[in-house]
């Protein structure tokens, strides 16, 4: 019989084997797999991420945890999509911004926002203000994620804002940005809904942007 603890365990230890083999064992016994999301894997990158905001976890750790929940949340998708019950807390298209090829930050936050609920686009790199703006109407965003590691790029971001002016949809989308340069001032003078520094923080923030 599979022991969830381990489960939850898993993924805050970030054991890719552990999450994988508990995560198989609790499908054979018909386990309801919207409950393994969100009173185990969900639980476990909260905790994780808990640990990092209290200094006793590290981006390593994150990074396993996020590999292990994403490891368990393959074998869990095919049953999620005939799922209509399924819960998600919204959609998110990220990405970094055009003429910046850094991505660790991005997919950290990404898979922390997966891990907790969110359904996430992840857009790559090099993602220029058309991609944005083309993602967030088809996939009905509600948050759309921009990242910049360089001075150079990060300027970029305006025009994106501008990008979603221009399509009349700036109003339907909460817009949030992060990276090394960025800062909150930075966020208020461009007019975004909201910057952070890490990818804890970014998943409180995009929870308070859209009231969940």
């Amino acid at each position: 019989m599979a022991k969830l603890s381990d489960l939850h365990n898993a993924i805050v230890k970030g054991n890719l084997e552990l999450a994988v083999s508990t995560t198989q064992e609790a499908l054979q016994e018909n386990i309801d797999p919207q409950t393994l999301i969100s009173d185990y894997l969900i639980k476990g990158m909260e905790e994780i991420g808990t640990q990092f905001e209290a200094g006793k976890a590290y981006v390593p750790n994150l990074l396993m945890s996020a590999r292990a929940m994403k490891g368990a949340l393959e074998l869990l998708k095919p049953y999620m999509e005939n799922d209509k019950n399924t819960i998600s807390l919204g959609k998110v298209v990220i990405g970094t911004v055009k003429g910046d090829l850094h991505d660790i930050g991005k997919n950290l936050v990404s898979s922390m926002l997966e891990g907790c609920g969110f359904e996430v686009i992840n857009l790559g790199v090099d993602v220029s203000d058309e991609k944005f703006v083309e993602a967030a109407k088809e996939h009905k965003a509600n948050i759309v994620c921009m990242s910049a590691l360089l001075t150079t790029t990060m300027v970029y971001m305006k025009e994106v804002i501008k990008a979603f002016e221009k399509a009349g949809i700036r109003n339907d989308v909460k817009i949030m940005i992060g990276g090394a340069p960025l800062s909150e001032k930075f966020a208020e003078e461009i007019g975004v809904d909201g910057y952070s520094d890490n990818a804890n923080a970014a998943v409180t923030l995009a929870r308070k942007l859209l009231n969940k």
